[in-house]
C-alpha cells in the first residue's frame, strides 16, 4: 500500500525573466513570435546599431590620435636623454617628458576603455534571450524610443521545462518526511488536476522549506517535474501527491466493507459454509478506495462489500459476481 501526503500547489516558473533592454535607441526589430519557445541565446530585437558605430570610431579615432602623440613624445625623450647627458638641457626638461609620456599612456588606457564601452553598446543592441523558455506577449512595438528605465521591458520569458510545484503538507507529517529524506532515493510526486481525477505530470521532490509557517502550521515543499509536454503551466493550482512510504505485505480491504459502529469498526466475513460474521478490525491507512486493516483480519478472507444493511451475523450469503446475468426468475 502505497503511503502519500497530499496537497494543494501551485505552480511555478523555475525561472522567469523580463527582458529589457541595456542601451537607449529606437527599436527597429523585433525578432520572436509572441508564444514562441526560444533558446539561451536566439536573437529577440535589434535597436539601431549607428548611433553606438558611431561612438565606436569617434573612440578608435581618439585613440589612434593620442598613439601618435605618444610615440612623438618618447622621440622627444630620446633627445632630451642625449641633451642631458652631454649637459645641454635641464634635467628638469627630461623628468617633464618622462611625466607627460606616463599621461599620455594613461589616456590611451581611458581611450582603450571608450572602445570597449563603445563595442559593449553595439552588442547590447542586439537583444538575445538569456534562458530557454517560452516567450509571451510583446510589449513594445518596432519604431518605439525604448529605454533602460523602461518597467514593463520588451516581453517575459518563462522557463517551463522543468517546472516546479509549491505545495504544502501538515507539520505533523514532517518527521516522517525528513526520515525519509535522510536516504538516497528520490521522493516521488504526482500532480493532479483539481478533482484528482487525471494525473497530469510526475516528477520528484527537490526542496522543503527551512521553517514552519506558524499561521496554518503547515510547511512548504517543493517539486521538480520535467513538463516535456508542458501539461503544468505556471500559477496553475494542482493537487500534489508525495509518495513517502510504501507498506509492503499488509492486508488490504475494499473501503466499502467497513461498516462503522457505534463502538468499533467491523466487516462482514464470509465464512466457507456461506455464513457471514461481524468481526471487529483496526485500520491504519486509506487510499482511494482501499484501507490498511493492521489487526482482525487474515489475507485471503472474504468480505462483503454490497448489501451489508441487510446482514446479521449468521447470514447466509450467495456471492454475486459484477459481470453476472439474472437468471429468469431469481431477484
Amino acid at each position: 500500500m502505497p503511503v502519500y501526503l497530499s496537497g494543494l500547489g501551485t505552480v511555478t516558473a523555475l525561472r522567469t525573466v523580463t527582458v529589457r533592454t541595456q542601451v537607449d535607441g529606437q527599436l527597429i526589430d523585433v525578432a520572436f513570435q509572441e508564444g514562441q519557445l526560444v533558446r539561451a541565446g536566439d536573437r529577440l530585437a535589434q535597436i539601431d546599431p549607428r548611433p553606438f558605430q558611431v561612438q565606436l570610431e569617434q573612440a578608435e579615432g581618439q585613440k589612434a590620435r593620442d598613439e601618435a602623440t605618444l610615440a612623438n613624445a618618447r622621440v622627444d625623450l630620446e633627445r632630451y636623454k642625449a641633451l642631458v647627458a652631454i649637459d645641454a638641457a635641464p634635467r628638469q626638461q627630461l623628468d617633464t617628458q618622462v611625466s607627460t609620456i606616463a599621461q599620455l599612456e594613461a589616456g590611451l588606457k581611458a581611450d582603450q576603455a571608450q572602445i570597449d564601452a563603445a563595442r559593449l553598446n553595439l552588442t547590447y543592441a542586439r537583444i538575445t534571450s538569456p534562458v530557454t523558455g517560452r516567450i509571451g506577449l510583446r510589449q513594445v512595438d518596432p519604431g518605439n524610443i525604448v529605454h533602460t528605465t523602461d518597467q514593463g521591458g520588451l516581453a517575459v520569458i518563462t522557463q517551463r521545462q522543468p517546472i516546479a510545484v509549491v505545495f504544502t503538507v501538515a507539520q505533523d507529517h514532517l518527521p516522517e518526511l525528513l526520515r525519509q529524506l535522510r536516504g538516497t532515493r528520490r521522493l516521488a510526486v504526482d500532480a493532479f488536476d483539481r478533482d484528482l481525477s487525471k494525473r497530469l505530470a510526475s516528477g520528484t521532490l527537490s526542496a522543503v522549506d527551512s521553517e514552519i509557517d506558524p499561521t496554518t502550521g503547515t510547511i512548504k515543499l517543493k517539486a521538480t517535474f520535467p513538463n516535456e509536454d508542458e501539461a503544468l503551466f505556471p500559477n496553475q493550482f494542482v493537487n500534489a501527491r508525495l509518495l513517502v512510504d510504501t507498506v509492503h505485505d499488509a492486508v488490504i480491504v475494499p473501503t466499502a466493507a467497513l461498516q462503522r459502529g457505534p463502538q468499533a469498526t467491523y466487516v462482514y466475513v464470509v465464512n466457507a459454509d456461506g455464513a457471514v460474521q461481524s468481526r471487529t478490525v483496526q485500520t491504519s491507512i486509506e487510499e482511494k478506495d482501499e484501507t490498511v486493516v493492521t489487526k482482525g483480519l487474515a489475507a485471503g478472507e472474504v468480505v462483503v462489500i454490497d448489501g451489508a444493511d441487510r446482514l446479521q451475523p449468521g447470514s447466509q450469503v450467495t456471492v454475486r459476481f459484477a459481470d453476472a446475468q439474472p437468471q429468469a426468475g431469481s431477484s
